[in-house]
């Protein structure tokens, strides 16, 4: 499975700001749900102004239990629980 360009590019944005010290962590409100999230977001400026550009939120909880890794086994497939080779 390919990261797509955008995801790639992003992530190189990422890395540069991480590289500047230019990184931030900002508590804001899911759009959705309202609830707080806690959003790493670069850094930039705007003449005199700052600008924060969010490029995702820290996970809640076990991160572990958040997301599926791929599989490679499958290059189009991703783990799942009780995938024998897993740990539990």
């Amino acid at each position: 499975m390919s990261i797509p360009s955008y995801a790639q590019s992003n992530f190189q944005t990422l890395l540069r700001a991480a590289g500047d010290g230019n990184l931030a962590l900002m508590e804001c409100l899911d759009a959705v749900t309202g609830s707080p999230r806690y959003v790493i977001c670069a850094v930039g400026r705007d003449g005199g102004d700052f600008v924060f550009t969010p490029f995702g939120h820290l996970a809640d909880g076990d991160p572990y239990d958040a997301y599926l890794p791929p599989d490679p086994g499958d290059p189009g497939g991703f783990m799942h629980p009780g995938t024998p080779g897993e740990a539990s």
